[in-house]
């Protein structure tokens, strides 16, 4: 079933065909909806496509099906798109012409409103990450904030059930498309939509791809007011994420360990480069938050240049 948000269906779908066309990506897409701005309408969008497009691109754009239509997701989903109102600033702002043209989700997008903080790190994450991970969710829980991760096994599924656990919020950030979203057996006990959000910026039946899931982070990143890297390998996803967090001005936290693990071998490297090293408080044995709260309430200004 579709539910629909601001924009409407014939909208979502002219985007998304113009995406499938060949050489269009999401600079073009997004440069096209701007000049068309709040005054939207679909001819006129149409009309503006064509006068862009080579002859080529013109016969592919007209021979593309209708995208929505391959919406086969068992849940209500809605879409919006980068001229809605209601469109994350934060977003635009971190990821300026490369942000996705279109969010499909499910859930509560309220939640888009709150302070928010990404948690990344291995799918084989050491024990002590796991921990330090839930430690970290739990005590940042009581100040009303949402965590932001991925879906994947170790740091990103431990994040989501600390958070859902501690009466916090979370959003899921897919790295493909809405359609193949399942709520996973770890979190099926405690799942519950009005504290969720299920987010993807791709093609409702697009397939996990490793180029995807790097293009994913950064739309994590571009969400979050704070990025915590559990655990970073010597290459990797979260490698990456962490240098492009620094990169972007973004607040970055990492553990620091005594006895790094294996799958933590990153994580001096980001320290290194200006990542908060996140330590143990000796009398509390839990992690030292106190930088990170303090960046919590330090106000935000999102305004566009």
């Amino acid at each position: 079933m579709i539910m629909l948000r601001s924009a409407n269906i014939e909208q979502i779908d002219t985007i998304y065909r113009l995406l499938k066309v060949k050489g269009v990506g999401p600079v073009l897409t997004n440069k096209i909806l701007h000049s068309v701005g709040g005054n939207f309408d679909t001819s006129g969008f149409q009309h503006k496509i064509y006068s862009v497009l080579d002859s080529a691109q013109k016969d592919c754009f007209g021979a593309v099906v209708s995208v929505v239509q391959e919406l086969t997701s068992r849940y209500q989903v809605g879409f919006m798109s980068i001229i809605d109102a209601d469109y994350p600033l934060e977003l635009k702002k971190f990821l300026s012409v490369n942000t996705p043209p279109v969010l499909s989700f499910i859930g509560n997008t309220a939640l888009l409103t709150k302070r928010k903080i990404a948690f990344s790190g291995s799918r084989k994450v050491s024990q002590k990450g796991v921990d330090i991970t839930r430690d970290c969710v739990n005590q940042l829980s009581v100040d009303d904030v949402c965590i932001v991760s991925g879906y994947a096994a170790g740091v990103d599924l431990a994040a989501h059930e600390e958070a859902i656990a501690s009466g916090a919020s979370t959003i899921i950030i897919m790295p493909e498309g809405i359609n193949n979203f399942r709520i996973k057996k770890e979190l099926k006990d405690i799942w519950d939509w009005n504290r969720i959000l299920v987010i993807s910026e791709f093609m409702p039946a697009d397939k996990w791809t490793a180029s995807r899931a790097m293009t994913r982070n950064n739309t994590i990143l571009g969400l979050s007011d704070l990025i915590f890297v559990i655990e970073a390998g010597e290459t990797g996803g979260s490698l990456d994420a962490g240098i492009k967090a620094i990169n972007g001005g973004k607040p970055l936290f990492v553990p620091q360990y005594r006895i790094i693990p294996e799958s933590a071998m990153g994580n001096n490297l980001l320290i290194s480069r200006g990542a908060f090293p996140v330590r143990m408080k000796r009398e509390t044995a839990k992690a030292n938050l106190d930088k990170a709260f303090e960046l919590l309430h330090t106000p935000v200004d999102n305004t566009l240049f």
